[in-house]
Formats: structure tokens, C-alpha cells, sequence
């Protein structure tokens, strides 16, 4: 083969290179549209983990289960029934799919949150317990469309799609306690959570992402109420 014969051998294969990646690309896009978006999720580090502008972390530190104070066992307890589960510490949305694992973090840095988002859901600090008087939020990473399945950067991907009487377990030292989806609402990023969705002599839990899923610009809530017998 000569020289000429060569370099056209070589532009043709450069050029079926070429096409055969394209079109793999936009016939594989939404399983591939991850790799692009990388910048865009990190960005959702910024602004994600303080859904309560007006608290300061390292004030809460002493909220933190198990490294909890004598003030998380002052709100006043609820009459609940519990179901046993061998899960001692889990997030359950049978609707959309949903079982994470529950992490209270050690500390309430926002570094030490991000590693702990990287491996379930996180106890937001200052929330107080299953069957107590009072506010438990719960954070998780959302993912565009095509995000893979690797940790729980996808977790809260679907809040959207939960509605009212939806239900939602948290288990919890082998106690499942049952609760039931009461509203959705979307709010601008680093808008305080209306004090309106805890009420006095109920506990509440309030599931909190980035909305829309991957996108760092407002945050959906998914308020629900523990289920009294």
C-alpha cells in the first residue's frame, strides 16, 4: 500500500471515529448527559446545605444524633404506634422506589455533610426524633435525567412525583414510624422554611432537595406528618 492510499485509509477512519461517536452520543443521550453536567451538580455544593439561612452550623453541633444535648429529649413525646424492622437507621418512599440509608453526621461542617450526602440522606441538625413534638428535616442530593445510580446523588431525584397521602417510613433503632405526604411546595434558594409547616403537638418531616433535579436555583419540600393511631 502507498503512502496516498495510506493517509486516505487513515482520514476514513478518522471520519467513521467521528460519526459512530456522534450518533452514539444522541442515540445514547440520556445515558450519557451525566458527564456533562458534572460542573453543574457540583455547583449544588453552594447555598444546598443550609435550608435554615439563620442558623449557624457550628452553633448546632450539639444537635446532632448521636452526639445529641439534653435538648432534643425535651420536646414533648407523641402517642405513636410503631411496626418492628430489622433496619436500624433508613429512609423508605415505596412509591417512587426509595430505600437510604439515614446518616447523622458527626459534625455539622458543610464538608462533613457533603461526605455524608455521598452515602445516604442526612438528619439535619436541630431536627428533633420519631414520635417527638417538633420538625425533623431531611436532606438529599438530586440528579439531572441520565444521572447514574452511584452513591445517593439521585436519591431525591423524584420528590415530585410524591402526593398527598403518600406514605413515607422512617425506621429508626428497629421501630418503623409512618408517615403521610401532606403537601409539596417550591421555594427560592436560601428562603427560610415557613414556620407554618411545623405545627405545635405533631411531628413533622420535611424532605429537602435542589429543584429542579440537578439544578441549584429553588428547593422542593415535601412536608408529611407522622401517623397517630
Amino acid at each position: 500500500m502507498d503512502i496516498k492510499k495510506a493517509k486516505k485509509l487513515k482520514r476514513a477512519c478518522w471520519i467513521f471515529l467521528i460519526i459512530y461517536s456522534f450518533s452514539f452520543f444522541i442515540i445514547n443521550w440520556n445515558d450519557v448527559s451525566w458527564l456533562f453536567n458534572y460542573k453543574e451538580v457540583n455547583g449544588l455544593i453552594s447555598d444546598f446545605f443550609n435550608p435554615y439561612p439563620s442558623v449557624d452550623a457550628p452553633s448546632m453541633k450539639s444537635y446532632f444524633y448521636p452526639n445529641h444535648s439534653s435538648q432534643n429529649f425535651s420536646a414533648p413525646q407523641i402517642r405513636v404506634k410503631t411496626a418492628y424492622t430489622e433496619k436500624t437507621s433508613a429512609l423508605e418512599i415505596p412509591k417512587i422506589g426509595i430505600t437510604a440509608p439515614i446518616v447523622f453526621s458527626v459534625s455539622a461542617e458543610k464538608s462533613e455533610i457533603q461526605k455524608a450526602l455521598d452515602s445516604g440522606v442526612v438528619y439535619y441538625p436541630g431536627s428533633v426524633y420519631p414520635g417527638q413534638a417538633g420538625q425533623i428535616v431531611i436532606l438529599g442530593h438530586s440528579a439531572p435525567p441520565g444521572w447514574p445510580k452511584i452513591k445517593y446523588e439521585w436519591v431525591f431525584s423524584d420528590l415530585e412525583n410524591l402526593a398527598s397521602g403518600d406514605v413515607i417510613f422512617i425506621d429508626l433503632n428497629n421501630q418503623q414510624y409512618t408517615y403521610l405526604v401532606k403537601q409539596k411546595t417550591i421555594i427560592q434558594r436560601g428562603r427560610e422554611i415557613p414556620a407554618e409547616n411545623s405545627t405545635g403537638n405533631n411531628n413533622t418531616l420535611l424532605l429537602i432537595s435542589c429543584w429542579p433535579p440537578g439544578k441549584d436555583y429553588q428547593r422542593i419540600i415535601v412536608i408529611a406528618e407522622l401517623k397517630n393511631p
